[in-house]
């Protein structure tokens, strides 16, 4: 069996190189740079990221209150890392005495973002808790809600969580099946778009036209338009943790948060090893 040592550290590191490489082209249609050159500063998806491993370490679980303030810590400490409105307008709310719970329910309209920022940061739960999937789902669910409280945000984190405990779980010495991967994610989603984007992913995995991937899998902020994406690019290049990270800044948009969810699932399937020194 791969060392989980490797796989943990691939992960996570993979996280913030995709999040770093993806930085470059947010917001761009599609490109095809990046073969040769390899650059980037990492952006708020891995600065959350390591307040959601170092609140689990600390606390040796979850505790949204101590997770918050994680947070919030973080961010005054570096708030260019290229956070968008929402988060921050969380944080002034529970420092002005809001619940940790409560305060992201006030964002739009009350209804919560389904952004991705929820899914973006949750690696390490799906490390963590890679051998129960109930409590991930829970903690997943759990930590989304600091910011994130729209039940499409929150089942998209569930999604990449459980997407990264899978990959974890997988020896390399076998040959690897994506259509199992993809059952098992369908088996765990409940909400009937993330089925039919699944259902899209296993589709597409031979196809060759980037443009009907983005058309029909999106490249959004939206969890639902990039979560399932992230799982494509993945299992479009699973032999390689170069390839489908590239694959999926290349492909624009919402970049350093496709980037960093395909690097983190990448990473705890190949390991340390698998990342490029460069």
């Amino acid at each position: 069996m791969d060392s989980l040592k490797s796989k943990f550290i691939g992960c996570l590191i993979g996280s913030a190189i995709g999040d770093a490489l993806g930085r470059r082209f947010e917001g761009h249609w599609l490109s095809d740079a990046l073969d040769q050159e390899f650059m980037g500063r990492w952006t708020d998806d891995t600065h959350m990221m390591i307040g959601v491993a170092e609140s689990l370490i600390e606390m040796k679980g979850f505790d949204g209150e101590h997770m918050a303030r994680v947070f919030i810590r973080n961010y005054e400490m570096e708030p260019w890392r290229g956070y968008a409105s929402g988060p921050p307008r969380v944080f002034r709310m529970i420092k002005s005495g809001v619940r940790w719970a409560e305060a992201s329910k006030r964002l739009f309209g009350g209804a919560g973002s389904y952004g991705n920022g929820a899914a973006m940061r949750v690696a390490p739960v799906g490390l963590l808790y890679h051998h129960d999937i109930a409590k991930l789902r829970e903690v997943a669910e759990a930590q989304g809600k600091i910011t994130h409280a729209h039940e499409l945000g929150l089942e998209g984190a569930a999604l990449q969580a459980y997407a990264v405990a899978l990959a974890l779980q997988i020896d390399r010495s076998f040959d690897f099946d994506p259509h199992s991967f993809l059952a098992n994610l369908r088996n765990f989603v409940h909400h009937e778009i993330y089925r039919f984007k699944l259902v899209k992913v296993e589709e597409l995995l031979s196809c060759e036209d980037r443009k009907r991937v983005v058309r029909e899998l999106g490249h959004g902020i939206e969890a639902f338009n990039s979560v399932p994406t992230a799982i494509y690019s993945f299992l479009r290049h699973s032999r390689s943790f170069q390839d489908a990270v590239l694959y999926a800044v290349n492909l624009g948009g919402d970049a350093d948060t496709i980037g960093a969810m395909t690097g983190a699932i990448s990473g705890a399937y190949h390991g340390i090893e698998a990342i490029p020194e460069r």
